[in-house]
C-alpha cells in the first residue's frame, strides 16, 4: 500500500477581511488531522490570550538563544518584539502526516518556499472579488479604526499584485463555493508527488 512520507503545508495568504478565519473554520470541519502553525513571540500576553493556542509566549533570551541555534523558520523583530515561526513543532507535525496549515502574508511565504521545507508547500490566496467589497467589509464589521483599516486596504492593493506566487487563488465572494474549493486545495496538497518517495512507489508497483 503507498503511503506518504509525511505532511503537507497549506500556506493561506490574502488582506485582512478577505475571510480567510470563516474559511478555516469551514476547513477544519472536513480535515481530521492538521496543525494551525502558532508564532513564537517575546511581546507579553493581551488579556485574553493563552500560551500555545495564540502564540508561544518566550523571553528575549530564549528567542535569540533559538536564532542561534537554528531553530525559527523565519523571525523578525518589530516594536521591540521578537516574532517568529518555530520549527520544531511545524517538523513534529510533518512527521505525524498532519497538514500543517500556514495563514501569514506574502513575505513570510516568499521564505517558507524558500526554505527547506518547500517540497511540502501548496499556498493559496484568498480575496474579495473587489476592492470595494473588501473596503465594506472592512468598514462594516468595526473591529480597526479608521486609519488601520485604510493601512489595511493599502497593504491589499500591495498583496494582490503577488498573486502569480501562489499555486491557486480562491475568490471568497461565496462562503459555501470558496469553502469546497479550500478543502479541495487542502486535499490536492496532500498528494503532490514531491511528498512521495519515487523509488518506494515504484517498488510497490511493481512487487
Amino acid at each position: 500500500m503507498i503511503s506518504l512520507e509525511s505532511g503537507a503545508i497549506l500556506i493561506l495568504s490574502g488582506p485582512s477581511g478577505c475571510g480567510k478565519s470563516t474559511l478555516l473554520k469551514e476547513l477544519y470541519k472536513s480535515i481530521d488531522k492538521y496543525y494551525f502553525s502558532i508564532s513564537t513571540t517575546t511581546r507579553a500576553p493581551r488579556v485574553g490570550e493563552k500560551d500555545g493556542l495564540d502564540y508561544f509566549f518566550v523571553t528575549k533570551e530564549q528567542f535569540e538563544e533559538g536564532i542561534k541555534n537554528g531553530e525559527f523558520l523565519e523571525y523578525a523583530e518589530v516594536h521591540g518584539n521578537y516574532y517568529g515561526t518555530s520549527l520544531k513543532p511545524i517538523l513534529n507535525a510533518l512527521g505525524e502526516n498532519k497538514l500543517v496549515i500556514f495563514d501569514i502574508d506574502v513575505q513570510g511565504q516568499d521564505i517558507v518556499k524558500k526554505s527547506e521545507l518547500s517540497k511540502y508547500v501548496t499556498s493559496v490566496f484568498i480575496t474579495t472579488p473587489s476592492l470595494e467589497v473588501l473596503k465594506t467589509r472592512l468598514y462594516s464589521r468595526a473591529t480597526d479604526n479608521n486609519d488601520v483599516i485604510e493601512k489595511r486596504i493599502k497593504n491589499a492593493v500591495i498583496e494582490v499584485e503577488s498573486i502569480n506566487k501562489y499555486d491557486y487563488i480562491i475568490i471568497n465572494d461565496d462562503l459555501q463555493k470558496a469553502s469546497r474549493e479550500l478543502v479541495g486545495v487542502a486535499q490536492s496538497a496532500m498528494l503532490k508527488t514531491s511528498l512521495f518517495s519515487k523509488d518506494y512507489i515504484v517498488a510497490n508497483w511493481l512487487s
